[in-house]
């Protein structure tokens, strides 16, 4: 049975691709120039069958497992890398690595305002603060965006010159917050400011949504460590479940003892089978997430021939997949949600309704037909239903697929008109 869209959608679909050769063509770019980085890690480390068994039980002597944690810190630049299916999304990565790197009495920077929503409940900032890194006496500080909604350099070095201050905190992508996303010249930019006046300071960087966006990562110009989501970029869409994080070989062991418990680290974890998933599917992210940059680069320009706002532009450099999409108001975001929705390989039957989601403060509409659940590498949209209205997308596996979602949300928005 073949979708139906309407024909005014169609030739807008024909006016928004044909402007967008020259962006494509850069897109394609970068994915070769990764693409290449990760295939030369895969032979160099020498890949092979037996890589992709896995273990069961305690995890003892898993040499898949500990064999991409090698290829993940050749590909990063990096010292070291912990790479597990045992992180249950990006916020655990993250939180582990920051509980892994603060003791009692230091202090957390967040280097661009507040964090995104989820992470708030790990410093302690909201919820219950139980377990949180303010009841372990962690303290929290931040320095806010400048008036233009870009990092506050000036603030950030005066602030780093207190020689509490252990760790600074970097999120690449904007989360639900206004600004934009950083790129790798930016966040390199924070590095070197922070290390002119403090060269103690850990520097980490939420590097979830910017993996193989650009030809460097954050970890290749001066941040300690990366921490991620694999069901996002670095998974291609396979990987089932899990997080990474890479940098600084102490770094890495103190979030280790993390994950799992002092003593044991990164000794045990069986992977179930999973580690063919999470290789074949590091060795497709540089070619999805040039798919999903096409697809937000698409659903940019068909927004914008309808008249809305966003962000970035069809024409910006783009520094993660995410692409933000102001509507203006709770309905047409939750018709939109429900256009990406029809658009999805999995329950496309069903209509996204905003719910109170946990680690959130206001109802979130998520769209979300995905194979693997909650992987924002597949074509997902969501959205806090509070004002300024604006629907967050990012995703799409194939171009075409993700392409397809987006005339269906565009169909939805102009048929309720």
């Amino acid at each position: 049975m073949a979708l139906e869209i309407s024909n005014r959608v169609l030739n807008l679909a024909k006016e928004a691709q044909a402007a967008l050769a020259v962006k494509f063509a850069r897109i394609d770019e970068i994915a070769e120039c990764n693409t290449r980085k990760v295939l030369g890690a895969f032979q160099k480390h020498r890949v092979s069958e037996h890589y992709f068994y896995g273990t069961t039980g305690y995890g003892y002597n898993d040499e898949g497992r500990d064999k991409l944690d090698e290829i993940y810190a050749e590909i990063f630049g990096t010292q070291d890398a912990l790479v597990r299916i045992g992180f249950v999304n990006g916020t655990h990565a993250i939180g582990s690595a920051l509980f892994g790197v603060l003791r009692p009495g230091d202090v957390l920077m967040s280097a661009i305002g507040s964090p995104y929503d989820t992470l708030l409940s790990v410093i302690g900032e909201t919820g219950h603060g139980y377990g949180s890194l303010r009841e372990f006496g962690v303290e929290y500080r931040q320095v806010d965006l400048t008036p233009e909604n870009t990092p506050d350099l000036d603030g950030i070095i005066k602030a780093v010159r207190d020689p509490k201050i252990r760790a600074v905190l970097i999120q690449r992508s904007r989360g639900y917050a206004t600004r934009a996303s950083l790129s790798v010249a930016e966040i390199k930019e924070i590095c070197t400011h922070i290390r002119a006046v403090n060269s103690e300071v850990y520097i980490l960087v939420d590097n979830c949504y910017g993996e193989f966006v650009e030809a460097l990562e954050p970890s290749e110009v001066g941040a300690d460590l990366l921490m991620g989501s694999l069901i996002k970029n670095p998974g291609g869409g396979l990987a089932p479940s899990g997080g990474y994080i890479v940098g600084r070989h102490d770094l890495v062991e103190a979030t280790a003892m993390r994950l799992t418990i002092p003593g044991i680290g990164r000794k045990c974890g069986a992977t179930l089978g999973s580690n063919r998933e999470l290789y074949q599917g590091l060795f497709l992210a540089p070619h999805t997430v040039a798919q999903a940059l096409k697809t937000a680069t698409f659903a940019a320009k068909m927004v914008e021939l309808l008249g809305y706002q966003t962000d970035p532009a069809s024409d910006s450099l783009r520094y993660d997949i995410v692409q933000m999409i102001h509507l203006g108001s709770a309905e047409k975001v939750q018709k939109f949600c429900k256009g990406i929705q029809a658009g999805a390989p999995v329950d496309s039957y069903v209509t996204p309704i905003p719910w109170d989601m946990p680690g959130y403060d206001c109802p979130v509409v998520m769209a979300a037909g995905s194979f693997i659940q909650g992987a924002s590498i597949e074509l997902t949209a969501d959205a806090p239903i509070r004002p300024p209205y604006t629907v967050y997308m990012q995703g799409g596996l194939t171009y075409e697929s993700g392409k397809t979602g987006i005339l269906l949300a565009i169909d939805e928005l102009l048929r309720e008109a």
